[in-house]
């Protein structure tokens, strides 16, 4: 729960508001290395889901919390390298200078398609979410790491589950749909950062909005397929997409 909430202190949220002389980012934690510590952030959670398996003291629980690692590992290779071509034109890990180029150049989702389908995919994978929700496979495995928690232990696990969704559905709008900005539209003073708020809110609510579209549409895969495709057409693919977008900058399309 603590990482999947630690990620927002590196959101945008709007322009940087000038007060009596003073500029004031509207993001918590404006670092140069914005993008590498939100990715390293949400890995973090692998080791409370192996922890809360394996202090359950059940063989379903510690084989979810093992399937849930082994998921999570395998489709953040894919995410990091699509989130790296998103880097290379930008020039910059800084989320605020990346949505700044989309002011610029346009939203990033219409040159890099590829790697934006690519993150939406490991992000399904990562936050466990149908056709991915494997390590909670209710025929096979009760409710995987869940099974041996009740009430508000049970409550917090599905918190953190849904926030992650909510961190990771921030992070895709802000690095492909240009985050709080408009295509046209310049925000500025108060008026601007409170249209900039509800313009990433909204992006925020319709990638939710996705999720549960996804979950009641397709069926689950076979742990087999899950990381067949994890390791065989999502990692190449994103190598191969990283390698073009790495081409067209140099040329100067990007």
């Amino acid at each position: 729960l603590v990482p999947a909430f630690t990620t927002f202190v590196l959101i945008p949220f709007g322009p940087d508001l000038v007060v009596d002389g003073r500029t004031i980012p509207l993001v918590v934690a404006d670092v140069e290395t914005g993008v590498l510590l939100f990715l390293a952030l949400s890995s973090l959670a692998v080791y409370s889901l192996v922890m809360a398996g394996y202090a359950s003291n059940n063989k379903f629980s510690l084989l979810g919390s093992i399937r849930a690692s082994a998921q999570l590992i395998s489709y953040e290779l894919a995410m990091t390298i699509s989130v790296l071509a998103v880097v290379i034109p930008v020039n910059s890990f800084r989320l605020q200078d990346i949505v700044a180029w989309q002011q610029e150049h346009g939203w990033m989702f219409i040159p890099q398609f590829l790697g934006f389908l690519i993150f939406l995919i490991a992000a399904f994978a990562e936050t466990n979410r149908l056709p991915f929700d494997l390590p909670e496979a209710e025929s096979e495995l009760i409710a995987g790491f869940h099974t041996e928690y009740s009430a508000m232990r049970f409550a917090l696990f599905f918190q953190s589950e849904y926030t992650a969704m909510a961190a990771l559905s921030a992070l895709g709008v802000t690095l492909y749909f240009g985050g709080w900005s408009l295509p046209g539209i310049e925000f500025t003073g108060w008026l601007g950062a409170a249209l900039g708020l509800a313009t990433l809110l909204a992006k925020i609510a319709f990638c939710m909005a996705v999720y549960v579209w996804v979950r009641w549409t397709f069926p689950r895969f076979r742990y087999d397929q899950l990381m067949a495709l994890g390791w065989k057409v999502l990692l190449p693919l994103a190598i191969l997409n990283l390698i073009g977008v790495s081409a067209a900058t140099l040329a100067g399309w990007l």
